[in-house]
């Protein structure tokens, strides 16, 4: 089997944005697997290939439920308004 790319450990591989175009199939599966995966795009940007699980923190139910509260508050005015980033550490008490 052809693998293009540089092994870092067992469990990664970091692959060319070609090589994943050309292979998608067999990457997602590695993936699927547990094999980490990194496409390299250029120089300066790498992406991790992540498998998604309905308990992943942006699509269950929970954050559905945080996501339409904060809509609600927005609607009825309750927001603060922050500038500096002064503001933001007297907000968190920092």
């Amino acid at each position: 089997m052809y693998h293009y790319g540089t092994l870092i450990k067992k469990s990664m591989l970091i692959i060319s944005s070609r090589e994943f175009r050309q292979n998608q199939k067999e990457y997602f599966e590695k993936v699927d697997k547990g094999e980490h995966i990194i496409v390299q795009r250029g120089k300066n940007k790498a992406y991790a290939l992540t498998p998604i699980s309905a308990d992943d923190m942006y699509f269950n139910s929970e954050m559905v439920k945080k996501i339409k509260q904060s809509i609600l508050e927005v609607q009825q005015g309750e927001v603060q308004t922050i500038s500096t980033p002064d503001e933001i550490s007297d907000l968190l008490g920092l």
